[in-house]
């Protein structure tokens, strides 16, 4: 690998949401281009003109910037390779097309879309192999005119020698091998003059010297027709390393009902980015020991594709939220109050515009709840117990609690004190609780549980006296009178 630059390039097609297979892909790329001081090249294949969006460009473009995914070459950043654009490029494969067509490796075809299905159908009834049979290629002038005549646009396609074994090495799958006659000659220009993936992308990547092409397992079925174009043009095949499926937890191809497929919406959630790609460099990929948490700059350092393991990789979005959570318990609690707050303004929580006193006390709640949440969006399922004075117990466990027969005396004793106390911060409010088991000699557990049941509901959750210091004396002691009201 050395005795080269690495070039690789990430070329996705802007026809969606971008996908977390291909954030993947990319991710896989850009690792093994600075692992090794090469270049990472970002190219838009958006010769799928009728799906191809600009704001789908825009969204893969801000999903890998998220991730801290650069390029040195691209679209907006230019290169010595562009036009990095695939439409910006059709003058190029027609040159190549023409070369192919004159050099007899393509030819072009007047079938119809019914001819095409029939010949597949015929296939499928007899065990075969669906693949064109070269019909138009025998085709005399005088049939081709006729064509012509009749305003028929035609494909071209790529005539591909029978009876061969086409061969590549693979970065993950070690030698890979298919029969010609399996492949059968292919359309590289559809009939609108628009060349179609594997043809573009061949082009492109010889001419953008790209020496590595890392990409998901579902292309392994286009190498070979790339493979012969490659030799056909002329072209020194790039390295290939074909990754693995990403699998559901039920082994089944990752689809909605697994979980969000989109990184925008993982942002959007509130995932950090670094714990993210930390996620995906663990699918399919194994560092070789048991560490689970790496920084960009170790997976940089450690990354191979000798690790990259051929068998499915699984998303199980409860290892992504273990991970994650492991990264928003370090994180800046400013950083974590950010993304949390459109999702406190949807439930209702906070308005617009919140700031000065009232943002300041926001932070230092969502300081305390940090280590219960994996990502800010479910800060929702937590917070509750800061906004709503009217307390709502969780069980039937927790009301038994309030009815112990000390309750009572802690309750008075708690609300005394509480009300005497100068300042109530969180160690006053600890002083005050030890000094309560102290004078009642009851157990800690005998004190802390019933107030923390008469104050939130529940039996478990944040330091209580960290709770009673943000939720302040007046609320606590009303709440306080209230809950016992209602036992």
């Amino acid at each position: 690998m050395l005795q080269q630059e690495i070039r690789v390039r990430f070329a996705p097609s802007p026809t969606g949401p971008f996908h977390i297979g291909g954030a993947r892909s990319a991710l896989f790329n850009w690792l093994l281009a600075k692992k090794f001081n090469g270049k990472f090249i970002m190219r838009i294949e958006d010769t799928d003109l009728e799906r191809s969006t600009k704001e789908s460009e825009e969204g893969i473009k801000e999903a890998l910037h998220w991730l801290g995914i650069t390029w040195d070459e691209g679209t907006d950043v230019g290169g010595p390779y562009g036009p990095y654009r695939q439409t910006e490029r059709l003058d190029t494969y027609d040159t190549y097309t023409k070369q192919l067509l004159e050099n007899g490796q393509a030819y072009y075809c007047y079938c119809s879309e019914e001819e095409i299905e029939a010949e597949r159908q015929a296939q499928l009834d007899k065990g075969e192999n669906p693949h064109y049979g070269g019909r138009c290629r025998h085709l005399t002038e005088e049939e081709k005119a006729g064509f012509v005549k009749r305003g028929v646009k035609p494909t071209v396609r790529f005539h591909v020698k029978e009876n061969q074994q086409i061969m590549f090495k693979d970065m993950v799958r070690d030698t890979v091998s298919f029969d010609s006659n399996g492949v059968g000659d292919f359309v590289i220009v559809k009939s609108d003059g628009v060349p179609v993936y594997n043809y573009a992308v061949v082009v492109d990547d010889a001419l953008m010297k790209i020496t590595h092409v890392i990409r998901g397992e579902e292309h392994l079925s286009n190498t070979p027709r790339q493979v012969v174009l490659y030799e056909a043009l002329g072209f020194v095949p790039p390295v290939f390393g074909h990754i693995s499926l990403i699998l559901g937890t039920d082994r089944t191809k990752m689809s909605k009902r697994h979980g969000a497929t989109a990184v925008d919406s993982y942002r959007k959630l509130g995932y950090l980015p670094e714990a993210i790609v930390n996620f995906l460099a663990l699918l399919g990929w194994s560092p070789g020991g048991e560490k689970e948490f790496f920084s960009i700059e170790e997976l940089i350092q450690e990354f191979s594709m000798e690790r990259v393991a051929k068998n499915p990789a699984v998303f199980d979005v409860d290892k992504l939220n273990y991970i994650s959570a492991q990264y928003i318990k370090k994180a800046d609690p400013e950083l974590i109050t950010e993304l949390a707050m459109p999702h406190l303004k949807e439930a209702g929580y906070i308005g617009d515009g919140i700031t000065g006193e009232k943002k300041q006390w926001l932070v230092e709640v969502v300081t305390l709840l940090q280590e219960y949440i994996s990502y800010a969006a479910e800060i929702v399922n937590h917070i509750d117990i800061f906004f709503n004075d009217n307390v709502e117990f969780e069980n039937d466990e927790a009301i038994q609690v309030l009815k112990d027969a000390d309750v009572p005396a802690v309750m008075e004793s708690f609300r005394e004190k509480l009300t005497a106390l100068e300042v109530v911060d969180a160690p006053n409010v600890k002083a005050l609780l030890k000094s309560i088991t102290k004078e009642l000699k009851l157990g800690g557990k005998k004190v802390f549980m019933p107030l923390r049941v008469a104050l939130t509901g529940k039996m478990h959750g944040p330091d209580l006296d960290k709770v009673v210091a943000l939720l302040g004396r007046e609320r606590i002691i009303n709440r306080l009178t209230t809950t016992l009201t209602k036992i």
